[in-house]
Parts: C-alpha cells; sequence; structure tokens
C-alpha cells in the first residue's frame, strides 16, 4: 500500500501492486470496449429472419411474463417459434399461441417427458427446419430489430455463434436491491465480453438467455449425445451450464464467434429480485469454474485460439485471492500500525478508514460508470455492492468445493433425467417433412416405411427415389471403426459411428451439413445422412446407428 504522510494533508492512498495490475487490465478492457464496434447489417443480407431463423425457447412455465416477451419476438418477424416444455404447461402455452398466432403459422408447442432443459433443447433444434436457429430464455424481451443485427456475423462463413449484450428489467415497478447487484454484474459483464470480441474475437460464454447459432452444428450427433451426457468427474449429470458447453463447443471445433454489443441487439431480462439470486449466483460460480477448468486445462484450444480470452478466464480464478487482498491487506496495516503506539509519521485511524472508504467508493463509480449513465440513481448501492463483493469471493472459494451440486437451485423439476421413450424423441429428426406427419399420426402406428438400407462399413446401397427428392447423397463405405458401449443410457446398447470430413482449405474449419435422416428398423432408432454441398466444395458423409439393446 502507498501512502501520503505530511503532516498538512495525511492521506491513506490503498493501492499496491495488485491493485495497480488490476487497473491496468481494467484500463486495457476499457480501451477496448471503447474502440469496438457491432458489425452492421448488410444491404443484401445472406439470412433473412422470415425465412432463416427458428427461435427455440426451452421452458417448463407459461406464466404471464412470457406473452410480453413472445410478442417482441414476433415482432422481429421469425420463420417460426417453438417452445419445448412438459406435459403441465402445455394446456398454458398453447392457450398463448392461439391469442398471439391465430393461424398457428408461427408458434408451435412440443412436449418431452420430463423437463430437462438440455433435453429440451436438442428435442428442439431437432424441429428446425432453417439454417439459423435462436436459443432463447422465457422471459427475455427483444428490441424490433434484435434479429436483423444479429444475423449480421453470420455474413462470415466462419461464425458459429453470435452473442448479445444484455440488461436488467426489474420485476416490479422499481428494481430491488437484488435486481440493482444483478444490473452491476450485467455491466461488468458487457465490458468484459465486448473487449474480448474487440482484441482477439472470443468470448467466455454466449450467455444462453439468448444465443444465435448455425442449425448444422446444433444437429451433429456427436454433439447431441455430448450435450445431454456431460458429466462432472465422470459422474455428477450436469442440468445446467448449457451456454458454457456451447461455447467451449465452438471453440473447440474451430468456429468463430461474436458479441453484437449495440442498443440494437441488446435484450432486456428479469433477475430474481429477492434472496433467490443467490442461488443463481451459486449455479453461475460453479459452471464457471467447471467449463473454464475444461478449456483452460483438458480441452486447451482456447490458448491458441483465443489467448486474451483464455487469460481473463484464468484471471477470474484468481479473483477471491484479489477481492480479499485488498480489506485484509488494509485491517493488517493498522492492526500492525497502531500496535505501537506514538510511532513517527504514524497517520491517524480515521484517516486510513475514511481514504479506504473514498478509494472504493470512487472506483467503483469509475468502473460502473456505463451502468450510472443510464440510472445514477444505483449509485446509492454501492456500499451494498461493496459488502456483496466480500460475500462474493468468499461464496466462489465454496463453490469450488462444491463442483459436484450440478442441480439448478432455482427451477423446481429441472432437473429430470431421461428414459428410452424420452430419448428416442429427442434424437428424432423432426425437421424433415416425413416424421413431422408421422408425428401428428398415433405412435403406435409403425415410424418407418422407406426403403433405405444401410449397413455398417458398407455403402448406401438402396433408397426412394420418391424420398430423397432431388438432394444427391454420397455413398461411401466407412473405414472400421470401434464399438463405443454406453452406461450411461438405459435403451442404448451399443453406437456404431463412421465419419469421414473434408475440410474445407478457405476456411480451416468442419462445416456439418445435415440434409437427411432415416429410421432402419433392422438396425436402430435414426440415421442421420450427410450430403455433398456444392456451394463450398466439401464432402461431408456420416452414418450413425443407434442400436436398441435388443437387437444386438
Amino acid at each position: 500500500m502507498f501512502y501520503l504522510t505530511k503532516e498538512t494533508i495525511p492521506i491513506f492512498v490503498p493501492l499496491g501492486f495488485i491493485g495497480l495490475y488490476r487497473w491496468f487490465w481494467f484500463l486495457v478492457k476499457l480501451i477496448a470496449w471503447f474502440l469496438y464496434k457491432p458489425l452492421k447489417p448488410v444491404r443484401r443480407p445472406r439470412y433473412i429472419s422470415s425465412r432463416d431463423v427458428t427461435i427455440v425457447v426451452p421452458t417448463i412455465d407459461c406464466g404471464p411474463e412470457i406473452h410480453k416477451a413472445l410478442l417482441s419476438w414476433l415482432a422481429n418477424e421469425p420463420f417460426e417459434i417453438i417452445f419445448v416444455t412438459v406435459d403441465t404447461a402445455k394446456t398454458g402455452l398453447e392457450r398463448l399461441a392461439n391469442a398471439v398466432d391465430p393461424k398457428r403459422d408461427i408458434v408451435r408447442v412440443v412436449t418431452v417427458h420430463r423437463a430437462n432443459k438440455r433435453s429440451q433443447m436438442v428435442a428442439g433444434a431437432n424441429r428446425v427446419k432453417t439454417d439459423i436457429t435462436v436459443f432463447c430464455d422465457d422471459d427475455v424481451i427483444w428490441g424490433p430489430e434484435m434479429l436483423k443485427w444479429c444475423l449480421a456475423p453470420f455474413e462470415d462463413g466462419r461464425v458459429g455463434g453470435v452473442g448479445t449484450s444484455q440488461r436488467v428489467v426489474p420485476l416490479g415497478k422499481r428494481m430491488t436491491i437484488w435486481e440493482i447487484l444483478a444490473a452491476y454484474r450485467l455491466t461488468m459483464r458487457n465490458v468484459e465480453i465486448t473487449a474480448s470480441t474487440y482484441i482477439d474475437g472470443g468470448v467466455c460464454c454466449l450467455s444462453g438467455r439468448t444465443a444465435v447459432y448455425r442449425t448444422n452444428i446444433l444437429r451433429d450427433p456427436d454433439f447431441q449425445w455430448k450435450f445431454t451426457h456431460e458429466f462432472w468427474l465422470g459422474k455428477y449429470h450436469q442440468h445446467s451450464g448449457d451456454d458454457k458447453f456451447l461455447t467451449r463447443w465452438l471453440h473447440s471445433h474451430n468456429w468463430r464467434t461474436h458479441i453484437q454489443a449495440c442498443p440494437q441487439a441488446e435484450l432486456q431480462s428479469t433477475f430474481k429480485d429477492d434472496w433467490r439470486f443467490l442461488k443463481q449466483l451459486l449455479r453461475w460460480t460453479r459452471n464457471t469454474w467447471r467449463s473454464d477448468s475444461r478449456s483452460l486445462f483438458t480441452e486447451r484450444h482456447i490458448w491458441t485460439r483465443y489467448p486474451y480470452t483464455a487469460f481473463t478466464m484464468l484471471d477470474k480464478m484468481f479473483n477471491p485471492i484479489t477481492l480479499l487482498a485488498g480489506p485484509i491487506t488494509v485491517i493488517y496495516l493498522i492492526v500492525r500500525t497502531y500496535s505501537v503506539p506514538n510511532q513517527e509519521h504514524q497517520v491517524a485511524l480515521w484517516v486510513v478508514v475514511v481514504s479506504y472508504i473514498v478509494w472504493l467508493f470512487v472506483t467503483r463509480m469509475i468502473k460502473y460508470s456505463p451502468h450510472f449513465v443510464r440510472r445514477p440513481q444505483d449509485i446509492v448501492a454501492i456500499p451494498v455492492w461493496l459488502v456483496f463483493s466480500i460475500y462474493f469471493a468468499i461464496m466462489k472459494v465454496y463453490c469450488l468445493f462444491t463442483l459436484h451440486k450440478t442441480g439448478w437451485g432455482t427451477r423446481s423439476g429441472a432437473e429430470g433425467g431421461t428414459d428410452p421413450e424420452d430419448e428416442k424423441e429427442i434424437y428424432r429428426p423432426m425437421w424433415l417433412k416425413a416424421f413431422e406427419e408421422e408425428e401428428k399420426k398415433d405412435d403406435s402406428q409403425p415410424r418407418c416405411n422407406s426403403a433405405y438400407t444401410v449397413d455398417i462399413g458398407q455403402p448406401i446401397i438402396t433408397y426412394s427415389p420418391g424420398e430423397l427428392d432431388d438432394v444427391p447423397l454420397v455413398p461411401h463405405p466407412p473405414p472400421a471403426h470401434p464399438q463405443i458401449y454406453d452406461k450411461q443410457s438405459a435403451f442404448v446398447h451399443s453406437i456404431f459411428e463412421a465419419e469421414r470430413r473434408q475440410r474445407n482449405s478457405d476456411m480451416g474449419q468442419m462445416t456439418p451439413s445435415y440434409i437427411r435422416a432415416i429410421n432402419d428398423p433392422t438396425r436402430g432408432e435414426f440415421i442421420p445422412l450427410y450430403r455433398h454441398d456444392s456451394s463450398s466444395g466439401e464432402t461431408l458423409s456420416s452414418i450413425r446407428t443407434i442400436v436398441p439393446k435388443d437387437n444386438p
């Protein structure tokens, strides 16, 4: 710590080497945030919301807040909005859909057997018929140009996911202290993700409140299986943290991410307005520990692709130390100084205390100035934020030792597992017309009437031309492949998979292009097939068969 000890104006300046380090990187973020510019929509865009965008909303609720959010989504003119819910909420959502979309041309409600957000997201993605999919929470409110601006980064074929900036809206007429604390956190998050996007193009997390993805990424069977079967330490099934997984998947599969931080793409969202906000914070902090440790120490792709983003993720792991270092050091200096009375050049105790408090107050005003420009009345909450910061530092250490707790904490009934019937419906490719028609039929009817015949290790030897339309498939003999046994699923005995993916030399990435998935009653539940993409000259071929337990 540095302090001035002139007899006339004694001032204690609580700034040490840790403080200099923190302030240096904060200034770096601030400069990058200031220099950042969002990508503007082009005059002739590749993607149009009314033709190319489907919104998938996993939810277990049918509360009144969804109505306002749904109207804001419809104002953006998407091709379709799919609610994926459970039976208990279906009636309420159907009633809401009929009220805002009487013809039911846009809003659709589908159900899964058990509430599980990741399974609901996969089930929704497998019903999407457009090139772009938006995952969206059921309470977020969009501006009228949200989709238009979120689609702009996809003009670059290397971009796989896009996120936005966020703003807190109160549940009631006024913000509670809990909502103000959430707004403080969002302000700093907006600065951090904008800065990382400007510096190296990376982002630590595309927030699940609203994130936009290429649909072909979400239809990758490898992604869907790992997404719904992620375990911590191999035994704790992860129910939350879906947005962290998706972001890591993009990083590890050579896709770029982008943040559109501008008023046109800013979403409004609610947070818990009482002590339950702390439960949300517990879940987010545990997810951050688990996901960031995987990114930095297990997968490690982020170090070479987004070094600055990797550094910020590592830096956050030491936040508890830096947050607690200040008050601990000040207390230590006070005790040490005043344990020896009549010390020369001794600064009065009240000078130390007042200087430290003023320092904290002024520095927080500077750090959260973007929030105070919008809501200057929230300055009075700075003392509460200072106490909260100390609590958060302690809580972050507690979360590090309780990472085995993978539940939601704030969503009752949202942590259901999956059974055989669930998995059949979740992974079924409902974007195909044949499956969409079969979905409307009685479940007792046979699912497959096609003439497709596929054998593992052999080319596609027969198919029905009427089923294929004019889409060329790529017959190929898959290479030898191992038999992978799954211990988590009751209905799956084994998975056979063979893949051949040729990288696009211009983009240096894998871009799966799904167009067809079929049932084969002799081999298993479904078999996705790839096609030759003439626009990019890329050949993508894959066969995956899931074999029922009673049909080895």
